[in-house]
């Protein structure tokens, strides 16, 4: 891919096939891929083969590298701008010209989204180790190398979802890290306000999708994008954050396992959140007490 489509958009003899609005646009269409490669290539693959003979102890590979497989990371969020180009050039004849001189029977896009089921693959060759060395010298490895990997995927999947909200003044990376994302049914109960549009918040639950920052938990609407691909993965408007500083929890909720209480401004503003599940709930119970602690 690298050699065949990336390196050829620089190719002089290939630039008449190019158009206007596809030059320049390589990075955005193939990412850091070639930084990918290369890790792998260079680095990667060489540590791999030292533990042909001792696959116990592949998990040490894994944990000494761990902060070079956060490429992925980047990778994966350039992802929807990367593919809405694709859409929008997919028949170009730059492509089919590179797909017939490579012979490959699939188009770019399948190969676009192979570091994406890499990342994904790593986890499940790492489950079935650990299933195979149990009481082995390098299973504790082998099992922090699991879950370090399970916490990039997180992160992944945790930054898709944060680059499709939309309506946020600020610049969200000053947020400090996301930590949580999820989606909650939000009661609203604020001392402040009519008393009419009080009882109406009271019993009509709002669906938000939240999502928990170190300095500050954001309160989302969902909306469902119609489309394709990741056109049909959802955004999110902006609809109101709570400063952290000033929020406090209430974790239980008469009547009901599943929720609790967000409060700001020593109980100016209260929101009880419903969880999906009790199990949900406690995660992020958790997560919010260590932020605020």
């Amino acid at each position: 891919v690298l050699q065949g489509y990336a390196a050829e958009m620089d190719n002089p003899l290939m630039a008449h096939l190019i158009s206007p609005e596809l030059q320049n646009k390589k990075d955005i269409l193939f990412g850091n891929m070639d930084e990918i490669y290369h890790f792998h290539n260079r680095i990667f693959l060489r540590e791999l083969e030292n533990y042909v003979e001792y696959p116990e102890l592949v998990g040490r590979c894994f944990l000494d590298q761990m902060e070079d497989f956060q490429m992925y990371e980047k990778y994966c969020q350039n992802k929807p701008r990367s593919e809405s180009l694709w859409r929008q050039f997919s028949d170009s004849v730059f492509f089919q010209e590179c797909q017939r001189k490579l012979d490959h029977k699939l188009s770019l896009d399948s190969y676009l989204l192979k570091p994406v089921q890499r990342i994904t693959k790593y986890q499940l060759l790492l489950k079935e180790m650990l299933k195979y060395s149990k009481n082995c010298e390098g299973a504790e490895d082998l099992q922090e190398a699991l879950t370090s990997i399970l916490g990039i995927l997180k992160a992944v999947n945790d930054s898709m979802h944060q680059i499709a909200i939309t309506g946020y003044d600020g610049n969200l990376n000053e947020l400090g890290k996301l930590l949580m994302q999820g989606s909650f049914n939000v009661w609203t109960d604020h001392k402040k306000g009519h008393s009419k549009v009080k009882d109406l918040a009271r019993f009509k639950p709002m669906q938000r999708h939240l999502f928990l920052h170190e300095k500050a938990v954001l309160f989302c609407k969902k909306r469902e994008e119609n489309g394709e691909g990741y056109e049909k993965a959802p955004s999110y408007s902006y609809k109101h954050s709570l400063n952290m500083a000033a929020v406090g929890i209430t974790e239980n909720v008469k009547g009901d396992a599943r929720k609790f209480e967000i409060w700001y401004n020593a109980r100016e503003e209260v929101y009880i959140v419903q969880a999906p599940t009790p199990e949900v709930k406690a995660t992020w119970v958790n997560e919010i007490r260590k932020v605020l602690t």
